[in-house]
Order: C-alpha cells, then structure tokens, then sequence
C-alpha cells in the first residue's frame, strides 16, 4: 500500500575512506593544513596567472621598497622589492614551482620506485631479502642531506642535478617503510588463509598486503615531501641547486643574507614560505594517519 512505513529500512554503512574523511573533517588542524595544502598547491600550477610581474622582471625605481604596510611601502608591490628591483611577492610566487613542485615530484618518483622495490622486497625471503635489508640499513645510517650534497658534488650544481640527487636520496626511506609493512603483513593469519586458499602472488598482493599499506605510504610521503622541500632549500641556500637568479625559495634566502639588516623583509618572507609549506604538510600527513588509524582500530 501506499502509505505504509518502511519496516525494513536500508541502513548505509559507510566505507573506510568515508569514515575516515569524516575522522579527518573534525580535526580542525588537520583542515587548516588542508586548506593551507590547497592554496600552496593553487600557487603552483598557476603562478604564471596570479604573480602580478615577471619573475625577473627589474623596476631600478623602487630599489629594496620595503612591504605595503611599511610608512614607505606601495601597494604595487605588496610584500615589496629586493636590491635589484625585483617583485618579492612575484618571485616567492614562482619559487613555489621551483621547491614545492618539484619537492612534490621527487617524492612521487621516489613513493613509486621505492615503493615497487620494498614490496619486492617485503615479499620475498632468504638471500635477496637479506641483502636488501642490509644494504638498507647501509643508505639509511646517512643523512638524506648529506646524500643529496654528495650526489649533486658527483654530478654538479643545478637544480634538475638536485632533484636527482635527493629523489635517490629519498627512495631508500621509501624502500625501507614499504619493505617494513610487507613484512610485517606477511606474517599476519590472512595472508596464511589467502595463501591456502590458492591465492597467486599478485593475488595476496593486491586483496592482502596493498589494501593495509595505507597508513605507512600516508605518513612515509608527507615525511618525504617535508624532507624534500628541506633538502630543496638547502641545496639551494649552499649554492647547489638552483642558480640565480631563479626564485628558488633557498636560493633567494641564500642571496638576501647579506641585507638581513638593511632589509629584513627580503630574509623573512622566503624563510616563512619554507616553514609555513613544511608546517601545512605535517599537518595534513599527521591528520590523514590519526584519521586512519582510528578507522583501522
């Protein structure tokens, strides 16, 4: 009949990324990170449409004009200029490319070929994972800076030389976490049932291990794109990354140390875009592994 109620009604049990979107929706710092993410991210892709001048672009009339709010600011350059004329907010714009782009694409390179061999790895026994493990703990008793120096000292000063250099610095962190959380599913009473149930390699792979690798790849690429973007900026800050007058973030610090004084302005606002991008990241990484961890428990 028409008017009858429903005795039955369908109830919609929420899937784990539901339940953890939600999780991460009520950690309000977690979503100003979020937020703080997106606008970073926005920032990158279109530099070239929201920087008001060129990059490289002089005005030898507003020499070191300190941000619009100063007594002799101008609201045309509102986080003001350095010593060559050069608009701060223009170049701290595109230097987003330069160090969170490209820290962004270092990590992904270093997630997927790390990521493929720590599975390699976490799947197989005996010798081959012995020796993985051990020439693991080899790369890993070295500081990924230190690393990334002496790749770049090997094969030269040059931001696309950087990015090489800490990618392979970053991919045994990668190796070593994946390797880690194969293992450690491996070992767990599903994948014995899987195992019996006839299941194929890639079979226990992609029901068994993959699905559970959530919490360790979350925390291991936010981990990884903090060090990149550190690694980025001190490169560039010694001089061996990007050249000037590219607006890399560390290489701009780099070049305004000597008007720390003079100009504070031209220090403080590069060294704020490289803490406030690790800062937004840390809080999005931890957020995302609490979310989870609560829908896995």
């Amino acid at each position: 009949m028409p008017g009858r109620a429903n005795i039955y009604p369908e109830l919609h049990v929420r899937s784990p990324r539901e339940q953890a979107w939600e999780l991460f929706r009520k950690n309000t710092l977690a979503m100003i990170g979020l937020w703080g993410l997106v606008l970073l991210s926005l920032m990158t892709l279109l530099a070239p449409w929201i920087a008001p001048y060129a990059p490289y672009e002089q005005f030898s009339q507003a020499l070191l004009m300190p941000p619009s709010w100063a007594d002799d600011g101008n609201i045309d350059f509102f986080l003001g200029t350095d010593d060559l004329g050069r608009d701060m907010l223009s170049r701290l714009v595109f230097g987003a490319r330069l160090t969170f782009g490209n820290a962004i694409l270092a990590v992904l390179v270093a997630l997927l070929v790390g990521g493929c061999i720590g599975i390699v790895g976490g799947m197989s026994k005996g010798f081959k994972a012995s020796i993985l493990n051990h020439f693991l703990d080899t790369l890993l008793s070295i500081p990924s800076l230190l690393l990334a120096i002496i790749f770049v000292a090997i094969l030269g000063p040059g931001l696309f030389n950087t990015l090489i250099a800490i990618t392979l610095a970053l991919t045994p962190q990668f190796t070593r976490a994946i390797y880690n959380a194969v293992s450690d599913e491996m070992q767990k009473e599903y994948i014995t049932a899987l195992r019996l149930d006839g299941g194929t390699r890639w079979r226990i792979l992609r029901f068994g291990v993959l699905p559970n690798l959530s919490d360790t790849v979350v925390s291991q690429t936010t981990r990884g794109l903090s060090s990149a973007i550190l690694d980025i900026t001190a490169v560039g800050f010694l001089g061996l990354g990007a050249q000037p007058p590219r607006p890399e973030w560390g290489a701009m610090l780099s070049d305004a140390m000597e008007l720390v004084y003079l100009a504070p302005w031209t220090v403080t606002l590069p060294g704020l875009a490289i803490l406030l991008s690790v800062l937004v990241v840390n809080m999005v990484g931890e957020g995302l592994r609490q979310a989870i961890n609560e829908v896995m428990d």
